[in-house]
């Protein structure tokens, strides 16, 4: 890859940043849409719920080969294809005359994101090759997640009541061709220096697992949990995480790269990005029907009640990507995991006539948890590893956002269920905010594990090995090499 000036590399950086945005954004400013399109399209609220899932479901089940996929045919060009489906799946779901195609479209959409996110990681990782200069670009990227999940609703207020619900799925087409335009102009093409193969049978397993348990959680709040049919789904779950692990692990270039787990900063940036936007999609989901259907807001209104979220992050996340960058992440995940489990224990207390400068606070707490979560994961996850594994740890990272976040929705839309307004609502909620809670000292607990002297120790070994890999001098793991 051609190496690039300083003006150059922060031009690619702006391009990588504008897909998370666009891409991320249409998670939660769907949210602030739901209860129009609940009324427009007459939806149940497993439809709505699906409004999000399809879209998270997709993204987290093909985001593995998506990345892996781009180190192989290059980056450039799988960023641009990413970039055309995404619009035409925009352009499809402002087109769609009913709920079912509304979801047929927002999967098309997230065909297309699955190839933006973590191929526009892999390509900063690749831009930016003085370590430092790579941690701050790193923490600028991951910080639009959070930003772009808090602006969402604000954005999607704004529109709702302006022009209407299918306007927040227009607004997308302008936006990428112009960074198709962009890209095409400005962002260099590479590739991993060596390229894995394709492994179909993992991506059917990985979709297998996601898809079971989320259909399986979705479905149990209208099915029950002891129904055949959910219990069959999440048996096929199990049989598949365990075919996952057996067939990945026997596989010379497999889609899940077991060995990256053997790093615990690694494995343990997966399962905080998977907390953190498990519990922040959570948070998104309820907040949005709590403010319109229980305190009878507007969409805009709704969305500028969440606007010092979005201050928050906008506010803390540069600081915390140089933070992170000159002093390591413990720190901000403690911050972090702290806010969070006290922003859900807080949330206990909604009512619904609870005066709204208190509900306004509470929020504060969920603006410093994102405004200080996505920077020392994202930095994490790829920090000390070789170039050629760039693409599969970025992959892996946003996949475990877009998991939680998959979760979340369908964990938050089953424990409330199809009640809606009054106290009957809050109280539903408070297996959402405990939940909340739990995952806030999930992160706490995981922030000071994988920090420490002998965490450190394993992410060097890890690293080492996939060097060694690279040149040849380990085996890769048989028998299998299909």
């Amino acid at each position: 890859m051609t190496e690039l000036n300083q003006r150059q590399r922060s031009l690619v950086l702006g391009i990588c940043c504008a897909s998370m945005i666009v891409v991320v954004m249409d998670i939660s400013i769907v949210n602030t849409a739901l209860p129009t399109i609940h009324r427009d399209l007459r939806a149940s609220v497993t439809g709505l719920q699906w409004t999000i899932d399809a879209y998270t479901l997709v993204l987290a089940s093909f985001l593995l080969l998506a990345g892996s996929t781009a180190d192989r045919i290059g980056r450039k060009r799988v960023f641009v294809i990413g970039l055309a489906v995404f619009g035409l799946g925009s352009l499809l779901c402002g087109l769609a005359p009913s709920i079912g195609w509304l979801n047929a479209a927002r999967a098309v959409q997230a065909v297309g994101g699955t190839m933006l996110n973590p191929v526009a990681m892999a390509i900063i990782a690749t831009t930016f090759t003085v370590p430092t200069e790579r941690a701050k670009a790193i923490g600028v990227f991951g910080s639009m997640s959070g930003l772009s999940l808090a602006l969402g609703p604000i954005l999607g207020g704004a529109l709702v009541d302006t022009f209407g619900w299918r306007s927040i799925f227009w607004i997308n087409v302008p936006i990428v061709l112009v960074a198709i335009v962009l890209t095409a102009l400005f962002v260099p093409e590479s590739r991993a220096p060596r390229a894995r193969r394709f492994d179909p049978v993992g991506q059917f397993l990985v979709i297998v697992v996601l898809g079971s348990v989320v259909y399986a959680i979705i479905e149990a709040n209208r099915r029950g949990w002891s129904s055949p049919t959910i219990l069959v789904l999440l048996a096929v779950a199990a049989l598949g995480a365990v075919g996952v692990i057996g067939y990945e692990s026997r596989r010379a270039d497999p889609l899940l790269e077991l060995r990256l787990f053997r790093s615990v900063p690694f494995s343990s940036a997966i399962l905080m990005a998977l907390f953190a936007l498990c519990a922040f999609g959570a948070f998104l989901f309820v907040t949005t029907l709590y403010l319109q259907d229980v305190r009878g807001m507007t969409a805009l209104r709704a969305g500028l009640s969440l606007l010092p979220v979005g201050a928050l992050i906008a506010v803390l996340s540069p600081y915390t990507g140089k933070l992170v960058g000159a002093r390591g992440p413990r720190l901000p995940l403690m911050v972090s995991g702290a806010a969070l489990a006290l922003g859900g224990l807080l949330s206990l207390l909604f009512e619904p006539a609870t005066p709204l400068v208190l509900v306004l606070a509470v929020y504060l707490l969920f603006g410093v948890f994102q405004g200080t979560v996505n920077p020392p994961i994202t930095n994490t996850a790829v920090s000390g590893m070789p170039r050629s594994m760039a693409g599969v740890a970025t992959s892996l990272a946003s996949a475990g956002r877009q998991t939680g976040t998959t979760l979340g929705v369908a964990i938050a839309g089953t424990i409330v269920g199809s009640v809606s307004g009054g106290t009957a609502f809050t109280d539903s909620e408070h297996g959402v905010w405990w939940m909340v809670f739990g995952l806030g000292v999930g992160i706490l607990a995981l922030g000071l594990i994988s920090t420490g002297a002998w965490a450190k120790g394993t992410a060097a070994r890890a690293a080492a090995l996939f060097e060694e890999v690279d040149r040849g001098a380990v085996p890769a793991p048989s028998p299998s090499r299909s």
